[in-house]
């Protein structure tokens, strides 16, 4: 009867190596979930930085833009409509933009 245990339990060895294949797919998961996020932070990375200010336009010139305006810690999202702004105010002076590409401002009451 001893016999006929060893050989039951020599027939049903197992890899040894079998765990390693769950720990390769784990840290290949893991590797690629570091490189998106080190993408991500690349291209931005003011959004990490508590003091920086930054400010984002998602969708510039289509119907849904917005513009994402982050000072310090606080995020504002300002969703742009078809109003047209108005008020009332004082003209300061005229802006004028060169073949170059420059704008230049001249004041009102210029001397």
């Amino acid at each position: 009867m001893r016999r006929r245990r060893k050989r039951l339990i020599l027939d049903e060895e197992e890899d040894p190596l079998g765990g390693v294949a769950n720990l390769f797919d784990a840290a290949m998961v893991f590797a690629v979930a570091l490189l998106v996020a080190l993408v991500i932070s690349a291209s931005v990375p003011e959004l990490l930085n508590p003091t920086a200010d930054i400010t984002v336009v998602k969708n510039p010139g289509k119907e849904n833009m917005q513009v994402i305006i982050k000072k310090g810690q606080e995020i504002k999202v300002l969703n742009m409509t078809e109003e047209v702004a108005s008020g009332q105010g004082m003209k300061l002076g005229t802006a004028y933009r060169l073949a170059t590409g420059e704008v230049i401002y001249v004041p009102e009451n210029a001397t």
